[in-house]
């Protein structure tokens, strides 16, 4: 797919997520207004960035950027809704967070959800389009940031370390542990333990 032309286009809004695949935690969504007269080197898609290199760009991104805003859907949506519905849910309520009307918003991947401005779907625009990128790193950043918390909360499953995704290490802790109160009931390997 050709690269969004940003002419005449007004503003323009990158969304992304992060947290659709773990077993545990929400699904985190920014959406991020890049300044086009502030821009920021090395923005690229979070997961081709180190860990230290995301958390030195994410308060870069908050300074500089027009506007950004966070949103997420919690375990028990996930599980009520399934978890495309809840990420659109992220997504819709980070784009209200925003305090400003988008013209267009930039989303990463295939699908998006209802909103009230032009939408365009990205096939890996999170390492295509600026405004995508900066929100992967929010998402990623304020999601790895919280599973940090929950790690201190919920100790034994080693959440820090692989953030809820079904690493060997954390089905060995959900199999010694059994399911936390921040595991998705609907997904799979935690359904099937529960029986």
């Amino acid at each position: 797919m050709d690269l969004f032309e940003p002419a005449s286009a007004g503003i323009i809004c990158g969304i992304d997520e992060a947290g659709r695949g773990p077993l545990a935690g929400p699904v985190c969504a920014a959406a991020v207004v890049l300044d086009p007269a502030r821009p920021l080197a090395g923005l690229q898609d979070s997961k081709q960035l180190s860990e230290k290199a995301r958390e030195r760009l994410a308060p870069l991104i908050r300074e500089h950027a027009l506007a950004w805003a966070v949103g997420w859907a919690s375990v028990a949506e996930i599980d009520a809704l399934n978890i495309r519905q809840a990420n659109f849910l992220a997504m819709q309520r980070a784009f209200r967070a925003l305090g400003l009307q988008p013209d267009v918003a930039l989303i990463d991947g295939r699908e998006a959800p209802d909103l009230p401005c032009e939408v365009r779907c990205i096939i890996g625009g999170d390492a295509l389009e600026p405004a995508i990128s900066a929100a992967s790193i929010l998402a990623k950043t304020s999601r790895d940031a919280v599973m940090v918390e929950m790690c201190a909360r919920y100790p034994g499953y080693g959440f820090s370390q692989h953030k809820g995704y079904g690493s060997a290490a954390h089905i060995a802790a959900l199999r010694r542990l059994g399911p936390s109160p921040i595991h998705r009931r609907s997904f799979a390997p935690v359904r099937d333990m529960l029986g």
